[in-house]
């Protein structure tokens, strides 16, 4: 059906909100800025990560912002505007705590275990079952070690958690989608489930940083 959140559907919203968080909407700044911002008001990446955290929580999680994000989002694919809001949001927080733990977003892999996170607490089980743990140190190196048929295995599972996620049956009827998403904050937008993303993506990158950075990659990286 036409009016189906179909995984096809669910992947395009998802690197477009993905594009959004990466380079910025108008009075919203990128993710890269957002890492920057607080990383110069808190002494450790943990710090930083953490009180992302708790702004996104209060101050992100209001019908206003999401409302306004709504009014000036336009989706080129047929996905309600406050299901994309949600997405985009969280997204932003994650690759911006990825950016405070010196992780390039703009890497496939590292693409991949952003998308990962916001599967919240079966995060752990989606990258267990392709063979990543979240114990082990993720650096740099590590990640360049997981092959593209991993990549596949984690945005499938990732994909089809999210559909479960929007939907109990796994397809959402969009015409249905918009007063379970719509009013105050939103039933995928509580302040539970941002905390939880949130807290995945902390333990992911910010308490694993990557190495140092290169001179030349300093600008873009917070790695103590």
């Amino acid at each position: 059906m036409a009016n189906e959140m179909t995984l096809s559907k669910l992947n395009e919203a998802l690197d477009w909100a993905y594009d959004k968080a990466m380079n910025g909407i108008p009075g919203t700044g990128t993710a890269l800025e957002f890492a920057q911002e607080y990383r110069r008001n808190n002494d450790t990446i943990l710090d930083a990560a953490n009180s992302l955290i708790r702004w996104q929580n209060t101050k992100a999680a209001t019908s206003g912002f999401l409302t306004g994000l709504g009014g000036i989002i336009t989706l080129p694919v047929a996905v309600p505007a406050n299901v994309a809001s949600v997405m985009y949001v969280q997204l932003r927080m994650i690759t911006a705590i990825a950016y405070l733990g010196g992780y390039d977003p703009r890497d496939d892999r590292v693409k991949a275990l952003v998308y990962t996170c916001l599967a919240g607490n079966a995060a752990k089980d989606i990258l267990k079952d392709v063979g990543v743990v979240m114990a082990t140190k993720l650096a740099t190196n590590y990640i360049s070690k997981i092959s593209g048929a991993t990549l596949v295995k984690i945005n499938q599972a990732v994909g089809f958690r999210l559909l479960t996620k929007f939907g109990t049956t796994g397809a959402i009827n969009l015409g249905k989608a918009v007063p379970l998403l719509g009013g105050l904050v939103g039933a995928a937008f509580d302040s539970v489930t941002t905390n939880t993303v949130g807290n995945v993506a902390r333990d992911l990158f910010a308490a694993n940083p990557a190495p140092k950075p290169t001179a030349a990659a300093k600008e873009e990286t917070f790695a103590d």
